[in-house]
């Protein structure tokens, strides 16, 4: 099985259809969507439109699951965007996606980790800052997940971790956007460093699950132009760098 795992698209449709065309060009028995698909200032119904006529195996992350909240003023300004452009049927269809799916007996699709959607799984915040988190760490978010491989989304950074039982856990990385801050539980910041769009590639070997992450060019500076119309300078400078600015 050759599997094309895609996350954290945030409404990007020119990366989308980038890394669409790449796995086209690859080649993939399934194509997996890992949540986080509209949140942000881009285009999030038109997103919405091509992955609702695609129907691909789809979970929501907990952009879905904030943007639905019935008040507008508790959301932040990415998921009030998108929850002022999505048309009642695609409001439907974020609806009915599940938080969590099994591909398979050996593949399990989560956006954070098997238990929480706002869980970082591979990554550690402390005061210091964003890094990768130790071991122990992950196999306790792991918990007693049986899938022989985990694909899990949520902090936008392309990584794959081997438990010492033999799961792989692998975050595709984000397609729609390379940078990031927030504040919880400490103000960190994630910064992939390109402007890419990323997704990953795995396939069952003899050996095990083998994984390719990739990163495709696609028009980032007609993304970071949108975002400054919609007055947001935090996304023009995430699109166009993969960084979030000296400024910030």
């Amino acid at each position: 099985m050759k599997i094309a795992a895609i996350s954290d698209i945030h409404g990007n449709l020119e990366a989308l259809e980038a890394v669409l065309a790449d796995i086209d060009r690859r080649g993939a028995d399934v194509i997996v969507n890992l949540g986080d698909i509209v949140s942000g200032p881009l285009q999030p119904s038109e997103t919405a439109d091509l992955l609702m006529r695609l129907e691909l195996p789809t979970i929501r992350g907990n952009h879905e699951r904030q943007l639905l909240e019935p008040d507008l003023g508790r959301m932040g300004p990415s998921d009030r965007h998108a929850a002022q452009s999505l048309r009642p049927d695609q409001r439907d269809w974020v609806a009915r996606l599940p938080p969590t799916q099994w591909l398979s007996d050996e593949v399990f699709l989560c956006h954070g980790t098997p238990s929480d959607d706002l869980t970082y799984f591979l990554e550690q915040i402390t005061p210091a800052g964003c890094g990768p988190a130790p071991a122990a760490l992950i196999e306790e978010r792991a918990g007693d997940c049986s899938a022989s491989l985990i694909l899990c989304g949520h902090t936008h950074m392309p990584r794959v971790v081997r438990l010492r039982d033999g799961r792989t856990i692998v975050n595709p990385g984000s397609v729609g956007l390379q940078a990031y801050e927030d504040i919880r539980p400490h103000p960190h910041k994630v910064e992939v460093g390109s402007p890419h769009a990323r997704y990953a590639l795995i396939e069952r070997t003899p050996e095990g699950w083998a994984t390719e992450l990739l990163s495709v060019v696609y028009d980032w500076e007609r993304a970071a132009r949108l975002a400054e119309a919609r007055n947001r300078p935090d996304w023009s400078t995430a699109l166009r760098t993969g960084l979030m600015g000296l400024s910030r």
